[in-house]
């Protein structure tokens, strides 16, 4: 196993270019854990409270996975405390192979990656409008993000981790709210370009502003924004959530791969 990657490993996540992205995103980037043999596996562990990743071929065989458990277990990953975003068989082994280490884990969240070719309007248009961050912004993206993390119950960092993403994101236009007819911020996104793909993310709506169409809005016009940009526009979400789900699907979204987090 080596501890770098290069174009093989690229051209190894096209086939998975979805349900991956954020790996293919990631590995180009600081890691406190980056191993592959360029050819079947790839882990990728960036630092806490982020789960690591970890891509195996489809078809991985029983030798393959543990090499993956064995090679996730010496780099420390394996304790209890770490979690893992993974494919469903590789997932199922793990959480099987650590039992047998004393280890329990199991998964905690489903996945879904969507991609949007071709965005729909929405059918209710909501009142207010779309509204680009500026500097001026950062405190209530602050605010809004540590909301979307409390929401999710994941990948929670600390106040000063969020307004050093704010102050980055806001320099290249990545992030938006949703004003309402009052001019309140209700809904916040971003979207982030790699490759030919956009990951549209931090998607939330105030607890009291739901249900009001904020979010399906917000998305689509973020959504265009990417497209118009010539990105395909993609983006995760918890396949347990069905009303998300059925809302990025109004506007377009179709599911192109599913995943999971263990831990």
């Amino acid at each position: 196993m080596d501890c770098f990657v290069d174009e093989r490993d690229y051209r190894l996540l096209e086939s998975d270019k979805y349900t991956f992205y954020v790996l293919r995103r990631i590995i180009g980037g600081e890691c406190k854990v980056l191993l592959s043999d360029h050819e079947r596996l790839i882990i990728c562990f960036t630092g806490q409270p982020f789960p690591a990743w970890i891509w195996t071929a489809d078809d991985a065989t029983s030798e393959e996975m543990d090499n993956a458990y064995r090679a996730a277990k010496e780099s420390g990953l394996v304790d209890g405390e770490h979690r893992f975003n993974l494919k469903y068989s590789l997932a199922e082994y793990f959480i099987k192979r650590a039992a047998e280490d004393g280890i329990s884990l199991n998964v905690s969240t489903n996945m879904f990656a969507y991609d949007c070719l071709q965005p729909i309007a929405p059918g209710v248009v909501a009142d207010g409008g779309l509204h680009h961050c500026t500097e001026k912004d950062i405190d209530e993206l602050v605010e809004f993000m540590d909301l979307f993390h409390q929401d999710i119950a994941a990948d929670a960092e600390s106040l000063e981790a969020y307004r050093a993403k704010a102050e980055n994101g806001v320099k290249y236009g990545a992030y938006f709210f949703w004003k309402d007819g009052s001019g309140r911020s209700v809904a916040s996104c971003s979207w982030h370009p790699n490759g030919d793909l956009a990951a549209i993310g931090l998607v939330y709506t105030r607890k009291e502003a739901r249900r009001k169409h904020y979010a399906e809005n917000l998305v689509y016009h973020v959504t265009k924004i990417a497209e118009n940009a010539g990105f395909t526009p993609m983006l995760y979400t918890d396949a347990d959530y069905i009303a998300s789900n059925a809302c990025y699907e109004k506007i377009g979204y179709v599911c192109r791969g599913k995943l999971c987090t263990i831990g």
